[in-house]
């Protein structure tokens, strides 16, 4: 078979697929040129189509929190898969991995498995209307929940804003249920709280928000808004999809020392398959079905092949002492990296093994302070970084994952690289 170039295979993927991609930010609109087509992954690295080898900080977006490819995960899916993999019907492995996910995070009893982050906060979403009675609920602009409609909303002006869609597709009477607040600003959201906090079922929050850069909040704001959900019988709910078993072994929950009335997981519980879950306490949960009225139902939900990856990884952390390694190797990132930027147009913010490349000035604690001029000056560093083997998310408001895979050499790789890049580029 004669070999494809990454731009050959992007055409040929265009043909029959929107955008060549089954994710928009794959397809490097942001960064420009064609995707890179990855045939496989080594630890800290990753291989495209042409034979080129990548030093990688994307890690699938999170969940190889153990690098790629890592043996024992490996052979469990292998193992597993060679019994069946889908059987419809209730298996060992998921009742192992709910009893991993419920001991590990603070105020959890009782967790509910799917197959995305997406589901999981739709699904949370449903149950907090459904136990509550009410209709609307609050997300904060900056924080992103996966694709569920009432989710695709984006931030307005003024005290706070009916949801607008972000998202052709999306009703506006739909949306309108979904009130938006920016981060870090507790006058909005006292007030808020104040006017509606008898209708509103639930408020759903990243509590380290990471998917519109990294704007990590004081702790001091989540406390206010865990009184106030708490004072008006407002379920909060924390997304942990990027967070959960990642910032520490009990998520941003633990981190803090707040616990959630409902929380979504993705990524790392999955092990590299998909895999999302909610839950919280046994009495919340109650109200799905089959036990409660509140519906929901997937055919691949709790699948032996994912479950039995996700335990694997889990049971790794653990014996690893994964999450006191993970910080020791962000500390040394942030050492290696922090001086190559001092003279260049570029800071980090870090938080454990989650690292932003942002512009440089405070760090941004809410979506409205994020440098919007970011993303054309972001280009030509990907790409100088892209030539020289290293491979960072294609957009400059994407954060960059660190795993147990990655060493101090691979660290000092990057460093090295960096200040090439940045030497090359305006």
């Amino acid at each position: 078979m004669t070999k494809e170039t990454n731009a050959e295979l992007y055409d040929r993927a265009r043909r029959v697929t929107p955008g060549g991609v089954n994710s928009p930010v794959r397809a490097f609109r942001a960064v420009e040129g064609a995707p890179r087509f990855i045939s496989r992954g080594e630890g800290a690295y990753i291989i495209d189509e042409e034979g080129t080898r990548y030093l990688d900080f994307v890690g699938s977006w999170g969940p190889l929190i153990l690098g790629h490819s890592h043996p024992e995960v490996i052979e469990t899916i292998q193992n597993k898969a060679a019994l069946g993999t889908t059987f419809g019907a209730p298996c060992r492995a998921e009742i192992e991995l709910a009893e991993a996910v419920t001991a590990a995070y603070p105020g959890l009893e009782q967790v509910r498995f799917v197959s995305s982050g997406t589901e999981a906060t739709m699904s949370a979403i449903r149950l907090a209307r459904g136990a509550t009675g009410r209709d609307l609920i609050v997300k904060f602009s900056g924080c992103y929940h996966g694709h569920a409609d009432h989710l695709l909303v984006a931030a307005g002006s003024g005290l706070v804003t009916a949801g607008q869609p972000s998202s052709a597709g999306v009703p506006k009477d739909f949306a309108a249920l979904t009130l938006v607040l920016p981060l870090d600003d507790e006058e909005k959201l006292s007030a808020l709280f104040a006017a509606e906090g008898e209708r509103i079922a639930a408020v759903i929050i990243e509590p380290i928000p990471a998917n519109n850069g990294l704007l990590l909040q004081r702790k001091e704001y989540l406390l206010t808004l865990r009184r106030l959900t708490r004072e008006s019988g407002t379920l909060l709910i924390f997304d942990e999809v990027i967070s959960g078993f990642r910032i520490a072994k009990g998520g941003a929950a633990e981190y803090y020392g707040i616990t959630p009335d409902l929380a979504t997981f993705g990524k790392v519980i999955g092990g590299g398959l998909p895999v999302g879950a909610y839950g919280g306490s046994a009495q919340l949960m109650s109200h799905i079905a089959p036990e409660g009225p509140v519906y929901q139902a997937g055919t691949l939900s709790g699948n032996p092949v994912a479950m039995a990856a996700g335990l694997a990884t889990l049971r790794i952390l653990e014996r690893e002492k994964a999450w006191a390694k993970l910080e020791d190797l962000g500390a040394q990132f942030e050492s290696a990296v922090a001086p190559v930027l001092e003279n260049s147009p570029w800071a980090l913010t870090r938080i454990g093994s989650l690292v932003w490349l942002r512009s440089k000035g405070e760090s941004p604690r809410a979506a409205e302070a994020v440098d919007s001029g970011a993303g054309a000056r972001f280009r030509p560093l990907f790409h100088a970084l892209l030539e020289r083997g290293i491979y960072i998310p294609p957009s400059a408001y994407e954060v960059l994952f660190l795993s147990l895979a990655h060493t101090p050499e691979d660290i000092a790789k990057f460093a090295a690289g960096l200040k090439d890049a940045l030497a090359s580029v305006p």
